[in-house]
């Protein structure tokens, strides 16, 4: 090279257009398919090497290898292990919806196998695949040279299905991507007709076909929003989920998940070796055999569960943490003439039946151009046929046959029968537009009553065998002349009119659904998937336990069998010297509870949220848990109910949830007027049947009125916004150490921040001791460490505002004198203390208690006793109180009571962490004046701190105490006889 051919150009220049050049020739000639045949290069050209193979679904297999070298060879000059790739996915059952190629031998599977070697598996096309193909021959697509220049390939398929639709296709070109989901031919193909009835369509008149994509490997779609988007706009995010079923084994009680379906693109094997790992890291509880029992009938992997696990639990764990569900983006991006285009539905099938509309034009044109030929020649044949004699002697007179050609081109013959046959023709043009050789001062055909022959007619003549000039022949040349002339007429109507064109393209359509349409595959299901963290955890009654220094931890509450009067208990928790138990809560780890802390400041945390934890374990901290600030402690724990998540989908599952969580709806009066009504009407309602007339009566009552007798949407609704109204009219009713009360609307709690809300304003010294939800018209009751208590109505404490400080509930002690009587405090936040002396006495419980039944107290050295409320006169709040239990030497001051009855448990814990539950209908009912019964044996320096009711099990549930159950008997009785003494007095002691 000359120093004057060398130029120099800037680099950034260079880089711009090689880079350029490069990316689209990624785009256009590797990695994107064409939206008319639904093929990107590398496909298109090893079908049309099998093509030229003669590879056809009739015909005997090839060896794979000799379809890859003559594709690399002749029109793909890339990696055999590439085209090989290409050729096995073609043919692999689980990967193309509708299979391209027909393999015979290892071909891989859906558990990631690889493809035997090319040299050992052989290969062939599908019958489908010549309807890619057909008419491939008949000038219906153009052309273009190989890389070499040496052979022709074409550029696209005459394809008769709408391939790009029903087999999707996937790639990765450079700046842009393309992942097209498979359909369903039978929807794809009905769509196609309408599109061709009405071009005008919308995308919903066509989604009204297709439903969905149908994937290969089946499985379920959820939610029908990402198919509208990828339909409307060309993308949208699929949520495919395996299908499933479950098999009882009545023998041995356990349950099987049986999965017969997977997402599609998803590793069978991989995805067991995944729920392995998860049940062996024990992130995934409760399955107890995993097999893969897949065979030639079909995918099958069982999962074994332990006995009476939820197997629904399990099965969303498996979705949240396997591919077993998956997401499947689509985004629509193909080629449409030779430009990269994001293309919707509409787009897709309009540019099909384009392709169509031009396929089937192209080819009439082919067949009406080879019928003209064909006449040509036929009344070429007939005139020699006319002129036998003349002909024979002029081809035996000749020296050579380009003579011969020569003379009969030259001469001028009768035309015979060939004037009959074009009178026939009539206004049916037989005559090529083009005859070659033909000069125009001597035209080829008939000029009057001679016939000059074309090249084309003479090389047939002369082609001609004798046997063909008999006179039998000569009908058949007329006869044959008849179907020309009908065939070209009926291909010229069909050229000069659109609405033919267009029913020759629905009678093709027809016959492709006809010969390979089939059944779905994928179910599609309208709801979407939405399962939160609860979906994951069985549900489940917990204790919820925080200790004085904060920890928190749950335990199941079936790891505490109650126990008789006085048993020595279980360790519920590891304390530390210093620490002991502070809170006790029986809850349901769905559940939602307020957290109160001393500065007056409310959190809220779901239960599962606290770990769970063995009883010898001290739990985690709160302050990680919660957003607590420095030195900020948690003081009252409130359980409350969240709406069933399912509220608005079955009144059915209402019900259960009411049942399930009947222990807060009675302990935290929450509908507690309502329950009992509810139950009753909900027990007669069996899941499926229609709105019974009882419970219509009972909602009534509630303020709901029904005008539809099914369980639909619309009744389900308004029942959801009636319980909405109700759960306004609730109260939070809290109660401080030094004896202030507040009521506020349960309302003002319905959004509790992430980093808290202010529930009351504090004086300092005082501390949050309970908080309680009311419905306005509870009774209240205050129970101080002096072993008294006041009882009063709620109305009797107006509703506050979250900055307020409360008014008087109940008078304690400070420093050495009672705190004299003040004015209520008003809202603005004004303290109605204003003493700074340290509290003597201090208030150590609330409970809203019921018109009828009783409260127990217990006292910090394991005893109690049960009182009924009628006991304790109702008197107006700021009061001294009256005696509850005695604070004797032997009992210690009260550290807590609660609302019971005879049916409910009581659960009990120490400072040392030792838990114990019991029946309270085991402690002796006495008076206000008694000193009670032993409740737990607390060892040495043990302290009772807490005391919860809770609702009973099932009597066949209760067992006798670990120790001590031998004497209980006798302790009791000795018991009795000092409580009798001690009710004599009881009547003397009220202030």
């Amino acid at each position: 090279m000359s120093v004057s051919e060398i130029r120099p150009i800037a680099i950034e220049d260079e880089l711009k257009h090689s880079y350029l050049d490069y990316a689209m020739s990624v785009i256009v000639s590797r990695a994107l398919p064409d939206v008319r045949d639904g093929l990107k290069p590398v496909h298109r050209r090893v079908l049309f090497a099998m093509h030229e193979l003669g590879n056809d679904y009739n015909k005997a297999y090839k060896k794979s290898a000799r379809v890859v070298g003559d594709v690399i060879g002749k029109y793909h000059p890339h990696g055999d292990f590439a085209v090989y790739e290409t050729i096995v996915r073609m043919a692999q059952d689980f990967s193309l919806r509708y299979q391209l190629v027909d393999g015979q031998g290892n071909f891989g599977s859906i558990d990631g196998d690889s493809a035997a070697a090319m040299r050992y598996t052989e290969v062939r096309m599908r019958k489908l695949t010549h309807e890619l193909l057909a008419d491939l021959e008949k000038d219906t697509v153009d052309w273009e040279d190989n890389y070499d220049g040496s052979e022709r390939i074409p550029q696209v398929m005459p394809t008769r299905i709408p391939n790009l639709l029903v087999n999707g296709a996937a790639g990765i070109a450079v700046g842009m991507a393309t992942n097209m989901a498979p359909h369903n031919m039978t929807e794809v193909v009905h769509a196609c007709l309408a599109y061709a009835d009405n071009p005008n369509i919308s995308i919903e008149g066509l989604m009204e076909h297709i439903t969905g994509p149908d994937f290969p490997t089946g499985g379920i779609i959820y939610g029908k929003s990402g198919i509208v988007d990828a339909y409307r706009t060309g993308k949208g995010r699929l949520h495919i989920r395996g299908k499933y079923h479950f098999e009882e084994d009545q023998k041995s009680g356990r349950t099987t998940i049986v999965f017969t379906e997977i997402p599609y693109q998803v590793n069978k094997a991989k995805t067991i070796e995944r729920i392995a790992e998860l049940v062996k890291e024990k992130k995934l509880e409760g399955i107890s055999e995993l097999r893969d029992e897949s065979d030639k009938e079909g995918m099958r992997i069982a999962i074994d569960l332990k006995r009476g696990e939820n197997a629904e639990v399990i099965v969303n764990n498996l979705f949240l943490n396997t591919q077993l569900e998956n997401s499947f983006s689509i985004n629509m991006v193909c080629l449409d003439n030779g430009q990269p285009k994001l293309m919707n539905l509409k787009d897709i099938i309009a540019a099909f039946i384009r392709h169509r509309q031009e396929v089937v034009t192209r080819r009439t044109m082919f067949e009406l151009r080879k019928a003209r030929e064909r006449g040509h020649i036929l009344e070429g044949l007939t005139v020699a046929l006319a002129n036998i004699d003349a002909i024979i002697e002029t081809i035996k007179s000749s020296a050579n046959p380009a003579e011969a050609r020569e003379r009969l081109q030259v001469g001028e013959w009768a035309a015979g029968g060939v004037v009959a046959l074009l009178e026939k023709a009539g206004s049916v043009s037989v005559r090529p537009d083009e005859i070659e050789g033909e000069d125009p001062n001597r035209p080829f055909g008939l000029d009057g009553q001679v016939y000059r022959l074309s090249p084309a007619q003479v090389t047939a003549i002369l082609e001609l065998r004798l046997h063909r000039l008999t006179g039998l022949e000569q009908d058949k040349l007329h006869a044959e002349y008849s179907e020309i002339l009908a065939q070209i007429a009926e291909l010229t109507a069909i050229l000069n009119d659109f609405n033919l064109l267009m029913g020759v393209i629905r009678e093709e359509l027809a016959q492709v659904l006809q010969q390979y349409g089939d059944a779905r595959r994928t179910e599609i299901v309208e709801s979407r998937i939405d399962f939160s963290r609860e979906d994951l955890i069985p549900e489940e009654q917990v204790v919820l336990t925080v200790s004085q220094t904060g920890y928190a931890k749950t335990q199941p509450l079936s790891d505490y069998a109650a126990q008789r009067r006085g048993g020595r208990g279980k360790s519920a928790t590891s304390m530390k010297e210093d620490d002991y138990v502070q809170h006790l809560i029986v809850t349901s780890n769905h559940a939602t509870v307020l957290c109160f802390t001393d500065v007056g400041k409310v959190y809220r945390l779901k239960v599962f949220e606290v770990p769970q934890a063995s009883r010898g374990a001290k739990g985690r901290p709160m302050v990680n848990l919660l957003p607590l600030d420095a030195n900020e402690t948690i003081t009252a724990i409130l359980p409350v109910i969240d709406a069933p998540k399912k509220f608005t989908e079955r009144l059915a599952d209402f019900r259960s949830y009411v049942k399930a969580n009947a222990a807060h709806l009675q302990t935290n009066a929450i509908i507690a007027a309502h329950y009992a009504e509810l139950e009753s009407a909900f027990a007669e309602l069996a899941d499926g049947d229609d709105l019974s007339d009882a419970l219509r009566v009972q909602l009534k009552q509630l303020g709901v009125e029904l005008s539809a007798t099914d369980l639909d949407d619309e009744i389900i609704a308004e029942f959801a916004s009636q319980a909405e109204a109700l759960r306004k009219n609730f109260y939070v009713f809290m109660a401080t150490a030094s004896g202030t009360v507040k009521r506020v609307e349960l309302e003002q709690f319905s959004n509790v921040r992430s980093n808290g809300l202010r529930a009351i304003e504090l004086n300092e010294e005082d501390t949050l001791i309970g908080v309680a939800i009311t419905d306005g018209e509870q009774q209240i009751m205050l129970f101080s460490n002096e072993g008294k208590a006041i009882r009063f109505a709620e109305t009797d404490v107006r509703s506050m505002g979250r900055a307020a400080k409360g008014v008087r509930g109940m008078r304690v002690s400070f420093g050495s004198a009672q705190v004299e009587d003040v004015e209520d405090v008003e809202v603005d936040g004004d303290d109605e203390d204003s003493s700074d002396s340290a509290l003597i006495s201090r208030i150590v419980s609330l409970v809203v208690v019921p018109e009828t039944g009783e409260v127990l107290c217990a006292s910090a050295n394991g005893y109690g006793k049960r009182t009924p409320v009628d006991d304790f006169p109702t008197k107006k709040r700021g009061g001294k109180g009256v005696i509850a239990i005695k604070t004797s030497e032997r009992n210690g001051e009260l550290v807590g009571a609660v609302a019971i009855d005879e049916s409910k448990e009581l659960m009990l814990i120490s400072d040392g962490g030792t838990l114990v539950r019991t029946r309270a209908s085991e402690v002796a009912q006495t008076g206000r004046n008694a000193q009670g019964v032993r409740l737990i044996r607390l060892g040495e320096n043990e302290t009772l701190v807490g005391v919860e009711a809770i609702e009973a099990v099932e009597e066949d549930e209760f067992v006798e105490a670990i120790e001590g159950a031998e004497s209980l008997v006798a302790e009791t009785d000795a018991v009795a006889e000092t409580e009798q003494v001690e009710k004599d007095g009881e009547n003397s002691v009220e202030e």
